[in-house]
């Protein structure tokens, strides 16, 4: 059984509590913000990505909990507190999408507004597409739609930055080489790709690495991409419509995905706004939060 010990814990006075939530079969390490006004009806859902933790959204969620909106950054499964199922299968769409529709049930919210980056960002991009709960918004950072990520990987310039994926296809060997440096690799992985590694001092990098360490935590992280390439067809994405409006904010000093990636969204999004934020990396809501914060208190209405 998966430990329940957080991977994080909020300074006192930050606004932010870590509790578990019992879903539909699997259990949630998910920080949390109540909203200002003690309102309790609309859900900002902050999905992270790889290799992080809800611990990404520190910046961003005391903000939303002053907009009125009650915050919950769940640790997806196998990271960090978060179950982690064992096989493949485990980590493809259909259940990376119905653990988000678990979490606004267990929630009770009659409204969402769901938030992602990196892979949460593949999840709820498939989530919103599929329209397994009704969403209010949706706010994207730094992964392309999926038909703008079919084109881009027809392209050399985005193939050649998505080399790993194909590497993490191999057993053993990923989980291995994240295993280096005594464990740090995931916390210095991420310094090292921002702009501002200032951000990632030894404190971030640790959080990020202790908890990559635990049993487990290494091959759930890989299994993601191993079921996007052996298990892709377990959603339907039809058409590819996003009925909602959709806001993407994007780094563009990204070392795995090409600016083109942020190009022919409106195709798929009718209500669609593009924020771009030169000399920012992948990691863009750690690497510049007062920026994203200002575009998201400008973009975001009152909950």
């Amino acid at each position: 059984m998966t430990e329940r010990c957080a991977s994080w814990h909020p300074p006192v006075g930050s606004g932010i509590a870590v509790r578990f939530v019992e879903t539909n079969g699997l259990t949630f390490e998910v920080a949390e913000a109540e909203a200002k006004d003690g309102s309790r009806d609309h859900l900002a859902l902050m999905l992270h990505g790889f290799p992080e933790l809800h611990y990404s959204w520190r910046h961003q969620m005391p903000l939303l909990a002053e907009k009125g909106y009650r915050v919950w950054a769940p640790n997806i499964r196998g990271y960090g507190g978060t179950d982690r199922p064992g096989e493949v299968c485990d980590y493809a769409l259909d259940r990376l999408t119905q653990d988000v529709a678990d979490l606004i049930d267990a929630s009770g919210a009659k409204q969402v507004t769901l938030f992602a980056h990196d892979w949460g960002a593949i999840i709820a991009w498939g989530f919103a597409i599929t329209k397994l709960r009704p969403l209010t918004r949706l706010v994207i950072m730094n992964v392309p739609h999926p038909m703008v990520a079919r084109r881009e990987m027809r392209h050399w310039r985005q193939l050649k930055k998505s080399w790993y994926i194909f590497a993490f296809q191999l057993p053993w060997l990923p989980e291995k080489m994240l295993a280096r440096k005594d464990g740090n690799v995931v916390g210095d992985l991420i310094a090292r790709t921002s702009c501002r590694p200032e951000a990632f001092g030894p404190a971030e990098r640790a959080i990020y690495s202790d908890a990559s360490r635990r049993p487990g935590a290494r091959s759930a992280m890989v299994n993601y991409y191993r079921a996007l390439l052996r298990h892709g067809d377990t959603i339907d994405l039809g058409d590819g419509r996003v009925e909602v409006p959709t806001l993407m904010v994007w780094g563009e000093e990204d070392v795995a995905l090409n600016i083109h990636c942020t190009e022919g969204t409106e195709q798929w999004v009718s209500d669609f706004t593009l924020k771009r934020l030169p000399s920012v990396s992948h990691w863009v809501q750690q690497d510049a939060p007062e920026d994203v914060n200002a575009i998201l208190k400008e973009w975001l209405p009152k909950a």
